[in-house]
């Protein structure tokens, strides 16, 4: 796989992805901003991580929340550079933070001030959605919206403190910071826009490839396995296993399909062995042969 280097970045065209990276990381900081100057800061509804904390100092100062975002972000930078990865983390972060922080304070000259509507329950909606959307393309560009990205994967690496608790730390103490500013109701709305927004930068950034995953325990694995080879042109792996409690032994089959073949796999595995156990879990993303290629 190729390094990201300074070299490369000066001459990205040699860089298999980057331009698709750049595109995706421009976006991403495009919709953040949207989002944050047309839903959450008009109706006063902070965001997680130093966004939300510019908006509180803005609140209070007037002073301009791109500028701040891109100050907060230097120090968590410099930390990110050290324990997460040097020029290989810091381009994407600093393209990301650098564009996000410039289109927040430049896009506002083209919003009403107001906003477009003054019911909370919208603002907190829409400005999930879009923003969950920026980051989801943010982070299908390699990248991070730094802030409490940087902060929660320093601490996981150094504290060995998870990701989630990571969030859950800053994001609580931003929207206690948030009902002190603005009220509690405002950051109760905060609250579900940071839900919203984490579920749908969550869809973007895995993609709608959602799969289905057969684990099947069978006396006759050849014939449930001919049934889906040839009816479906799925492949199948056979896992020998030995089951506990009995301690005869069992093979077991896997294979991943497409929610339209479960039930076209579970009428083939009834006419091989109605005797079969049988497991169907999700997959997020199938990568692979018969499915969406492996991108490097």
């Amino acid at each position: 796989m190729p390094k990201t280097t300074w070299k490369t970045l000066l001459h990205p065209g040699k860089q298999p992805g980057l331009w698709r990276d750049a595109a995706f990381l421009l976006a991403g900081a495009f919709l953040q901003a949207l989002g944050l100057q047309l839903f959450l800061v008009p109706a006063n509804l902070a965001s997680g991580g130093v966004s939300g904390l510019s908006q509180i100092i803005h609140h209070y100062t007037g002073w301009p929340i791109g500028l701040m975002v891109f100050a907060g972000n230097i120090p968590l930078f410099l930390l990110g550079w050290r324990y997460l990865g040097g020029p290989r983390f810091a381009w994407r972060t600093a393209f990301a933070v650098a564009v996000f922080s410039f289109l927040t304070d430049w896009i506002v000259r083209f919003l009403p001030p107001a906003g477009i509507t003054a019911d909370l329950t919208l603002n907190a909606l829409y400005g999930g959605v879009v923003s969950g959307i920026g980051f989801g393309l943010v982070y299908r560009g390699s990248g991070t919206s730094g802030g409490s990205d940087i902060l929660a994967r320093i601490l996981n690496r150094w504290r060995g403190v998870s990701i989630s608790q990571s969030y859950f730390m800053t994001d609580a103490l931003i929207m206690f910071l948030a009902g002190i500013a603005f009220s509690w109701e405002n950051a109760l709305y905060a609250l579900v826009t940071l839900y919203v927004s984490g579920v749908t930068a969550e869809a973007v950034a895995q993609g709608s490839n959602v799969a289905r995953t057969a684990l099947i325990i069978t006396r006759h694995p050849e014939a449930v396995t001919e049934g889906i080879l040839h009816s479906l042109g799925r492949g199948v792996t056979l896992l020998p296993a030995r089951g506990g409690y009995t301690g005869e032994e069992r093979t077991v089959l896997y294979c991943v399909i497409s929610r339209a073949e479960v039930a076209q796999v579970k009428m083939l595995v009834a006419q091989a062995d109605p005797r079969a156990f049988m497991v169907i879990g999700q997959a997020h993303e199938a990568l692979g042969e018969g499915f969406l290629p492996i991108h490097e």
